[in-house]
């Protein structure tokens, strides 16, 4: 293996270099600026292109599980001034209110409880993702890296929080998981094309629901349970499963 690093002009990498580029069997971790390039050229990549195209767009990611029939809360997306003035012709409060695109870490993620917030949160520019709100104080996040899953666990959020998000407050729990959950979570990143991806999952009266796929999911998990990950993708490059 050999880093190259990212240059936005490709004229900067040296003849040597190019010829590295193209007699890799696989570039990792292309960027997204190099992606769609390597992907064209018909050179393997990883993350899939797929990862990078999915990678913080709310938007899409819901599209794509209603195109599969992946179990997902019910959702809809209001463009423009006009569609938004007819959110809660679809929704009761209260609902949950996202930013849909370039937002992680829990943040731009609001519970809409009254039409007064509900006025705050579409003074936001862009389109109004709504959700509907499925009481839980836990979900899941399950990480898949190639075909496996790399690790699992409870997110737990902490007293009066509605998100889950370790950056909001939540907690780690090792618990069991279910296997329906880790079978959801498999079967999502096969149908996807997500090889790198840490997929949240809720279980709702019986059923399991993916919530997000996270394409730049933390690595707190890794460390909780004493997995260097630098070294574990060193690992799985090695034995020939990324």
């Amino acid at each position: 293996m050999q880093t190259l690093g990212f240059r936005p002009n490709f004229c900067d990498y040296t003849d040597k270099e190019v010829d590295l580029i193209n007699n890799a069997g696989t570039i990792y971790w292309p960027t997204a600026f190099y992606a769609d390039l390597f992907t064209t050229m018909g050179k393997r990549i990883f993350p899939s292109i797929n990862n990078y195209a999915f990678a913080l767009d709310k938007i899409k990611q819901t599209a794509m599980f209603k195109l599969l029939d992946i179990p997902h809360p019910g959702t809809r997306i209001f463009y423009g001034r006009r569609q938004k003035q007819a959110v809660t012709d679809f929704f009761d409060f209260p609902f949950v209110a996202k930013i849909p695109r370039g937002s992680a870490r829990g943040q731009g993620i609001f519970l809409i409880k009254t039409q007064e917030e509900l006025a705050t949160y579409l003074k936001l520019p862009g389109p109004a993702y709504i959700q509907e709100y499925l009481p839980a104080t836990r979900d899941m996040r399950v990480i898949i890296i190639g075909k496996e899953i790399a690790l699992a666990f409870w997110r737990v959020a902490k007293k009066g929080e509605f998100r889950t998000n370790l950056s909001q407050g939540g907690i780690i729990d090792f618990s069991p998981l279910p296997c329906q959950a880790l079978e959801l979570a498999l079967e999502t990143a096969s149908q996807c094309n997500w090889n790198d991806v840490g997929l949240d999952i809720m279980e709702h009266q019986g059923r399991f629901l993916v919530l997000e796929a996270n394409m730049k999911y933390g690595t707190q998990g890794f460390k909780t349970v004493g997995i260097n990950y630098k070294r574990m993708l060193e690992s799985l490059i090695v034995q020939g499963k990324i």
